[in-house]
């Protein structure tokens, strides 16, 4: 694989260095295979959890932890549980990382739980193609196919039997997700944004029935995947399953479609370039419902109010980590921009509730 298709990493950023020296001996001591002097640099993409290359000889592995000043969201940083999701998965789902070491907070001197991976070769698809890498329409049509049926193969996994039934609390899941976002957007709230209220009202006053629960991902998009250079319809694993859990299927597929933007979407919404979905070839978001209802067989009626709950919500993980920016919690200055995306993913619910539709606004 040519090595510039491979995801690029950088010096660590100021203020979240890790401990080296103690890192090569926890890794010697706890990685099977694990030999020779350590260096470590950091993935700059994503805007939760901190994620490391770690090199030791010809071996590469990834470290995840918490990102700092996460105490209050912690939730969604529970490194000991996705420990657990990747272990248990590996043996019914392959494609995830192969987990290696976990790390409580109580014995690490890097401030906070963390775990160790594997690295998974391969392409991963951020807001532009790797230099040197030429995708057509037909590569994308076949990517946006496979990308749906590899969220319907996760749905058919047997949780019970894969011993997830720990992971959550299916009953009531859906409800509970509307009250728990709506809660906390009201304690990182730092500006008024009337459309966000506008929508949790909205949600709260039209709960759909229940469906049958399901393994969920909970952030399926593109760049959560790693792809095959000789064929990017293959898909190697499923990366970042920090808020995987048991509950609607629907929902799942509503968080995917939240990332999907697509060329009709208003200026704005295109604007915050949050993929490659809007490249020709690509599946528009009604052709992934269709697809995913035909290879399912689930009933989708409900998709337009998991669609409006998916922006919610990411709107909400936008705002959560522009909060700790303002707090001085993070130094990475692209989450200061990350207030316009929070109004324009309120607004673009708002449209959805108009239309009750997964298909493009005119504007917003």
């Amino acid at each position: 694989m040519t090595a510039e298709w491979q995801d690029r990493t950088r010096a660590v950023r100021e203020g979240e260095e890790l401990d080296v020296a103690w890192l090569e001996r926890f890794l010697t001591e706890n990685v099977p295979g694990a030999m020779g002097p350590l260096t470590v640099e950091q993935f700059p993409g994503g805007h939760s959890n901190l994620t490391y290359l770690l090199r030791m000889g010809e071996r590469e592995l990834v470290l995840r932890r918490p990102p700092f000043g996460a105490k209050a969201i912690k939730a969604g940083h529970d490194m000991e549980r996705e420990y657990r999701i990747l272990s248990r998965l590996l043996p019914v789902y392959p494609r995830v990382p192969r987990p290696l070491a976990f790390c409580a907070e109580g014995a690490s001197p890097l401030g906070a739980p963390f775990y160790v991976m594997e690295r998974v070769q391969g392409i991963i698809l951020r807001n532009r193609l790797p230099r040197g890498l030429v995708l057509g329409e037909a590569d994308f049509r076949r990517l946006s196919e496979a990308f749906v049926d590899n969220l319907v193969a996760l749905h058919a996994v047997d949780w019970r039997a894969a011993g997830l039934g720990e992971l959550g609390r299916p009953e009531g899941y859906v409800a509970r997700q509307v009250a728990g976002w709506t809660e906390r957007y009201e304690k990182a709230r730092t500006d008024d944004i009337p459309e966000m209220e506008d929508v949790a009202r909205w949600l709260a006053a039209h709960l759909p029935p229940e469906a049958a629960p399901t393994v969920i991902h909970n952030d399926y998009k593109y760049d959560n995947l790693v792809l095959d250079p000789g064929d990017v319809s293959r898909i190697r694993a499923v990366l970042d399953w920090e808020m995987a859990t048991i509950g609607d299927p629907l929902s799942d597929l509503g968080m995917a479609l939240a990332y999907w933007l697509e060329p009709g979407d208003p200026e704005e919404a295109v604007a915050l370039n949050i993929g490659l979905t809007t490249q020709p070839g690509n599946l528009l978001r009604l052709q992934l419902v269709e697809r995913y209802a035909e290879r399912s067989g689930r009933d989708v009626r409900d998709i337009g109010f998991h669609y409006v709950l998916a922006l919610f919500k990411v709107a909400v993980i936008a705002q959560q980590i522009y909060f700790r920016y303002k707090q001085g919690l993070t130094k990475d200055e692209r989450f200061g921009l990350l207030l316009f995306a929070v109004g324009v993913l309120s607004r673009l619910a708002v449209r959805a509730i108009e239309t009750g539709d997964v298909r493009p606004v005119t504007k917003l």
